[in-house]
C-alpha cells in the first residue's frame, strides 16, 4: 500500500486500487457540484464540474481513511457510494433551498409592483424568472463568493471525513429531518426581505388611491403605475444595505445546515 502514498509512486499494479478510492473519495464532492446553486447550474458544464470533483478527489485520496479493502469490492460497496452520493446532494439540496427564497422574495415583490411582466429566461436553471429575482439571486451569490462561503463549505467537506468517515454509520433520518425542516426558512426570509418593500408599495397604492377617488379626473393608468414602478426602484435603491445583512444571515444560516448534514444531522453550530 505505499505505492499509493503519492500518484508518482503507484504501481501498475496499484492502479485499479487507486482508482477505485479516488472514485470513491470524489462522490460526496461531486454530488455536491452536481446538486447545489452556482456550481449545479447549466452555465457550468456538466465535464467540468466531474473534472472538478476528481480533482478535489485527487488531494483528498490520499489523506482519508477507507474501508477494508473486502468491504470496497462486489455488492458490499453499493451502499457506501449511495450514501456518499446522498450525503453531497443533501448539502447541494439545502443551499438551493435556502438560496430559494430570495427568488421568491422576487417574484413577489415584482407581482406586487407591476413588474412581473420584466421576465427573462435565468442563465442558472433555464425557466423564466423576473429580472429582481434575477438580481437578487445575483446579488446573493455575490456576498456568497464574496465571504468565502464556497472555501468555508469545502472545508467542512474536507472536515466530514473526520466526523462521517467513507462507509461508517451515518444518520439518514436526522438528516432527511434536517432537510424537510429547511423548507421552513424560504417563507422565513422571504417574508423578511418582501416585508418592508411590499409595506412601502401597499401605503404608496393607498395614497393613490385617495387621489384617483378625490380627483377622478386623474387617470390611474398614467401616473398610478409609473408612480409605483418609481417607488419600488428607490425602494430597492435604499434596502441594498438592510439587505446585505438579511443575505449574509441567510448565507451563515445555509452553511450551518450543510455544517449539520455534514455532521450526520448533529448540531449546527
Amino acid at each position: 500500500m505505499q505505492a499509493l502514498e503519492g500518484l508518482s509512486g503507484i504501481s501498475l499494479q496499484s492502479l485499479p486500487i487507486y482508482l477505485l478510492l479516488l472514485m470513491i473519495s470524489s462522490l460526496r464532492i461531486g454530488a455536491f457540484l452536481v446538486a447545489s446553486p452556482f456550481f449545479g447550474s447549466r452555465m457550468i458544464p456538466l465535464t467540468v464540474r466531474i473534472v472538478f470533483a476528481i480533482a478535489l478527489g485527487m488531494g483528498l485520496v490520499s489523506h482519508l481513511k477507507f474501508p477494508p479493502f473486502e468491504f470496497l469490492v462486489g455488492v458490499k460497496l453499493v451502499p457506501i457510494i449511495f450514501q456518499e452520493i446522498f450525503i453531497g446532494i443533501a448539502c447541494g439540496l439545502v443551499l438551493n433551498i435556502l438560496f430559494s427564497s430570495v427568488i421568491l422574495a422576487g417574484e413577489k415583490i415584482a407581482a406586487t409592483s407591476g413588474l412581473a411582466f420584466a421576465a427573462q429566461i435565468d442563465p442558472t436553471s433555464g425557466a423564466q424568472s423576473p429580472v429582481i429575482s434575477q438580481i437578487f439571486q445575483l446579488f446573493l451569490l455575490i456576498l456568497f463568493f464574496s465571504v468565502n462561503g464556497h472555501l468555508i463549505v469545502f472545508e467542512l467537506f474536507y472536515k466530514s471525513y473526520e466526523t462521517v468517515p467513507i462507509g461508517s454509520f451515518y444518520n439518514f433520518k436526522d438528516v432527511i429531518e434536517k432537510a424537510i425542516n429547511s423548507t421552513n426558512s424560504i417563507y422565513e426570509n422571504a417574508v423578511i426581505i418582501v416585508l418592508p418593500i411590499v409595506s412601502i408599495l401597499f401605503f404608496m397604492n393607498l395614497g393613490i388611491g385617495f387621489i384617483t377617488k378625490s380627483a377622478p379626473q386623474l387617470n390611474l393608468f398614467s401616473f398610478g403605475f409609473p408612480l409605483t414602478i418609481l417607488g419600488t426602484f428607490f425602494a430597492l435603491y435604499f434596502s441594498v444595505d438592510a439587505l446585505q445583512y438579511v443575505f449574509n444571515g441567510l448565507i451563515d444560516e445555509a452553511i450551518g445546515y450543510v455544517k449539520s448534514i455534514l455532521n450526520g444531522g448533529g448540531s449546527d453550530g
